[in-house]
């Protein structure tokens, strides 16, 4: 046993002495409350019981051994929530980026992956009734007949599969029913809000339905550009989805559906929040925090708004088959996905600033798992195997102009030196040398467009087998064993594509006979000459050594990751009331490639999670709370860099590294039913999460330091029901999210998520609150409401691009939604 094995270990009886001595107080809580059991029972405000699929089996949600959270189809509603993003902020420790749906970002527990790159793999993995969602891009997809969401927090790779280092989020969706039955809804709100769905549900046979779902959403925007008026930051999305169930016999029973979505709207909005001098002066490059505006008090300026589009297709076969001693079932899933994320980097609306980004992906993969359940007086278990096949290919566009690349050539020291005869000082060369060619004649230097490609294709495929087993060792103590063993390969390669300048490459030759641009670079040393020829050739922004060493060569690599990811589960039922479990589970995440540098593979990501915890209900009231500590290895993490801090002319582009960390936290969540028609309910998380060994590729050595994560998250939720007999009932939700700070490190201000200057606060602590009230007629089938989202107009810097910040002043943020509110019209059959 290695001293690491051996210090989980010892971590782990402590971590049973401590759950167990929890128990022990909240069951002793739990007696000598003066209210009997059969009061409880009698008592008319007793919450509903939860049954949770978290475990791979169905089970009450406090006889589940893990730290889990439930968003069920009220919450939803209460928030007006159409994704996955509109929900983190009242689970604690979740953190969705839905900003740009094609590119989302996913964290549990400080932990994620927000890399945008084909060669890494998401570190919170996302099912769709047990089918595994595969790459982000292809996984924020609008709310289709969701019946509840599980958030399982921690490592879940025996129960779930590839990539739940971090956690695993499950949606489930409603099958269809042996009634006819349907759903109507419309909502319509400020900016433009225009939003529709519609249910249909009808048996086609004695043993079989069909469900039918189908929804559009739009709105204009909450931003207007400045220069032109016109709106931004819009949504236009359709979806559908049907379901076919048949069951064949008492034993088998089959699901059949599929799930279509179209995307196509304006994409993230970025502000200008660097001061410009009048065209065709330059800002000071580089831009400095100090001078950094509030781009809440801004207009919004672009030259070429930013936009995506995503086609999404899915078909999933679910069959189940049950023997007499358990079941087996096949889950059968292809996904397809091609999408394009435009975005615009500078902020500006300034051709001479000018510098986009575009990200253009397509996806298609396989999912095969087999799955054989059961369960006696003795034993609950689980096994099976998985299989998943992935082909994906990117391409990473820049694109800007030739008076951009005079500019940023400029602010490296090329530019007209005090008393140069042909021009001001501080004039860009490429200027100077255009104004003295039209003079002679020849066409002008600037305004032409330039293009550069990087391509990417990557090949996965997954083995895994596992095994989960609940010992029932006595009738209050649970033992539970769990293994998965995972074999990933990936296939990648790199090509960095010719740069495309058609109409500047010609001129710039007629230019060179002429003798002009070596007028200017004569005087100068020769690598310095050679830098600023090959920028004007060839490329600024790929130009790492390999991909130059290797322009135009379609680079290969290949290799294969193998993982042992184990599972220990205690828990002891003190009562029927109370629960208290320790369990250590390691997560597992596939190592990859960095999409945009050529190079090795880089390992895969490990952590050890070590959990304690206590679930307890009593009447109306039931509360969750857990301890936690785990300690993450190889953890794949993107940062902004100069890719080469001695080539004057590049500009700088996103890396793949990674680092160790470790946390330690507590999670609690609680409801409390007051009366029938009042309800309570609270969540809340505190973590502690920190580098272990951890250096920047700029040098920069965090060991020690936070990693962003802030401290503490909590949500608030209450409800209340007025019954007007005859007349229906209104029920009043109000909901408060709080997310405190992020705790910056020493590197925090050059990515531009945390801190940054005294005007300007990256990553403050944020706070929503959510209104909702809803008539609902006697009967049901008819439902009035009314509903604000960020009903105190709490808006936040959420992020600054500084991808222009060096090479021409420039600096863009963006910011979070203002207040929102509509009304809402529902109609049941």
């Amino acid at each position: 046993m290695t001293f690491k094995t051996r210090k989980l270990a010892t971590s782990l009886r402590r971590a049973i002495f401590a759950a167990a001595t929890l128990s022990a107080t909240g069951a002793a809580f739990a007696q000598e409350a003066p209210q009997p059991a059969a009061d409880v029972a009698r008592d008319a405000a007793t919450l509903d019981t939860i049954t949770v699929t978290a475990q791979s089996r169905e089970q009450q949600l406090q006889d589940v051994p893990i730290a889990l959270q439930v968003v069920n189809k009220a919450l939803l509603d209460d928030v007006e929530a159409e994704d996955l993003s509109d929900i983190d902020s009242f689970v604690p420790g979740l953190v969705i980026d839905g900003v740009q749906p094609t590119q989302p970002t996913f964290g549990l527990r400080g932990i994620s992956t927000d890399d945008f790159g084909i060669g890494t793999d998401p570190a919170v993995g996302i099912y769709v009734d047990g089918v595994y969602g595969g790459r982000g891009g292809g996984v924020l997809l609008p709310f289709l007949d969701v019946e509840r969401i599980e958030v399982l927090k921690g490592p879940q790779g025996t129960l779930f599969g590839r990539n739940t280092a971090a956690g695993a989020i499950s949606l489930i969706t409603r099958r269809p029913q042996d009634q006819v039955e349907a759903r109507g809804r419309v909502r319509i709100g400020d900016y433009g809000k225009r939003y529709a769905d519609a249910m249909w549900n009808i048996p086609t046979g004695d043993n079989s339905a069909l469900r039918i779902n189908a929804l559009i959403n739009h709105s204009d925007g909450w931003v207007q550009d400045g220069a032109t008026g016109k709106d931004l930051g819009g949504e236009n999305s359709w979806a559908s989805r049907v379901a076919w169930q048949v069951h064949f016999d008492d034993a088998t029973t089959a699901l059949l559906s599929w799930d279509h979505e179209s995307l196509d709207q304006n994409g993230r909005v970025t502000t200008g929040i660097v001061p410009l001098p009048p065209f065709p002066m330059r800002p000071p490059s580089p831009a400095t925090p100090d001078e950094y505006l509030d781009p809440r008090k801004l207009q919004t300026f672009s030259d070429t708004p930013s936009a995506e589009w995503r086609t999404f297709d899915g078909v999933t076969a679910i069959i189940d088959h049950a023997f007499g001693w358990g079941t087996l079932t096949s889950t059968t899933s292809w996904r397809q996905y091609d999408s394009l994320n435009h975005t615009e980097e500078d902020g500006t609306n300034r051709a001479d600033l000018y510098v986009d980004s575009q990200n253009t992906e397509g996806n298609r993969s396989l999912y095969q798992e087999f799955k054989l359940a059961g369960n006696n007086e003795r034993f609950d278990w689980v096994a099976g195997t998985s299989y998943f096949d992935e082909d994906a290919h990117q391409t990473s566009e820049v694109n800007t102009n030739t008076t951009t690349i005079g500019n940023i050539l400029a602010n490296q020291g090329f530019a007209a030196p005090p008393g140069f005869p042909y021009a001001p000082e501080g004039t860009p060369l490429l200027f100077v040398m255009s104004q003295i060619g039209e003079a002679n004649g020849l066409p002008s230097l600037l305004g032409h467009s330039w293009n550069e490609v990087f391509y990417n294709t990557l090949k996965t495929r997954s083995y895994a087998a596992f095994g989960d087993v609940i010992w029932h060792a006595t009738d209050k103590l649970n033992l539970t064993f769990g293994l998965r063993y995972t074999h990933d390969q990936k296939d990648f390669t790199w090509l960095n594509g010719p740069r495309t300048a058609t109409t500047f490459d010609p001129v710039l030759n007629a230019y060179l006979n002429a003798g002009i641009p070596q007028m200017f670079l004569g005087g100068l040393p020769p690598e310095i000459a050679d830098q600023i020829m090959y920028a004007l050739t060839t490329s600024v922004a790929f130009i790492d050594p390999p991909a130059v060493v290797n322009k135009g060569i379609t680079n290969r690599a290949s290799k294969a990751w193998n993982d042992l990811s184990p599972r220990f589960v205690v828990d002891y039922h003190f009562n029927d009331h109370t629960m208290g479990f320790a369990s250590l589970a390691k997560g597992y995440k596939a190592g990859g490639y960095n999409a945009l540098q050529i190079g090795p593979a880089f390992d895969n990501e490990e952590v050890w999670n070590l959990e304690t915890g206590i679930k307890q209900s009593f009447g109306p009231f039931a509360y969750n709370a857990s301890l936690f500590y785990y300690r993450y290895d190889n953890r794949q993490s993107v940062r902004l860099i100069d890719p080469d801090p001695t080539n004057p002319t590049d500009i700088p582009r996103f890396v793949i590294d990674t680092g160790n960390l470790k946390a330690w936290g507590a999670d609690f969540d609680a409801v409390w039913k007051v009366t029938d028609a009042f309800r309570l309910d609270m969540a809340a998380e505190w973590i502690d999460s920190t580098y272990r060994d951890y250096t920047t590729p700029e040098g920069v050595n965090l060991d020690g330091q936070p990693t962003g994560e802030p401290n503490f998250s909590a949500s608030l939720g209450a409800s209340y029901r007025f019954d007007l007999g005859d007349g229906g009932a209104l029920r009043l939700s109000a909901r408060h999210a709080y997310r405190g700070k992020s705790r910056c490190n020493e590197g925090s201000s050059l990515q531009g998520n945390c801190g940054i200057s005294d005007l300007l606060n990256v990553g403050e602590a944020q706070e929503r609150t959510d209104l909702r009230l809803a008539w609902t007629s006697v009967n049901g089938l008819w439902e009035v409401a009314a509903y604000g989202n960020n009903v105190f107009d709490n808006r936040y810097v959420t992020g600054l691009n500084t991808y222009g910040k060096d090479v021409l002043g420039v600096v863009g943020a963006t910011v979070s939604e203002p207040r929102t509110y509509g009304v809402e019209l529902t109609v049941r059959y």
